[in-house]
């Protein structure tokens, strides 16, 4: 996959790029908001086999430089489950997220033919549910207490899914 708009790229990941997301997903700074304050502890040859996963892990790019992961895998032949993390932390909450998710749903819909998009998120992640809000994604409900987190607390998460009649492409406006 390779989706541009503007300044921004969308692109498979390849075996170059997991020396860069495993020093990402190892950072706790990074990765607080799915629930891993101290990093992955991963190393490069799990990502790697990430990489070379059922599950399409994607670079995100601003003006050729990457700035954060996406991912989506297949539920079924009508959905797919998404996730994304903008992790240059600098450019976080500059509208960039909305505009990625809607490359990648834009895609999914009109060149994957998926028919429902879900995502879930942690409950106290509020800054990415007002962005899936936004885009179009309508809450399912909430799974209270449903997985712990790196130091052992209890989470919650909220489910969301977007069908191609709901979707609000961030993109132009």
């Amino acid at each position: 996959m390779r989706l541009e708009f503007e300044n921004l790229t969308i692109r498979d990941a390849t075996l170059g790029d997991a020396k860069l997301l495993t020093t990402w997903w190892n950072d706790g700074e990074i990765m607080k908001d799915v629930g891993f304050p101290y990093g992955l502890k991963t190393t490069v040859q799990k990502v790697k086999d990430e990489i070379n996963s059922d599950v399409h892990l994607l670079i995100l790019e601003l003006d050729k430089t990457p700035i954060g992961e996406m991912n989506y895998k297949e539920c079924d032949e009508q959905s797919a489950e998404i996730g994304i993390k903008i992790c240059d932390t600098s450019l976080q909450n500059k509208g960039l997220g909305k505009k990625y998710i809607s490359m990648l749903i834009s895609s999914l819909f009109n060149d994957y033919d998926y028919k429902r998009i879900v995502l879930d998120t942690a409950l106290n992640n509020t800054r990415a549910q007002h962005v899936y809000e936004q885009i179009g994604f309508r809450k399912l409900g909430i799974r209270e207490n449903c997985w712990r987190d790196q130091v052992g607390e209890l989470q919650s998460a909220v489910d969301y899914e977007l069908t191609v009649n709901d979707f609000v492409d961030h993109r132009v406006l």
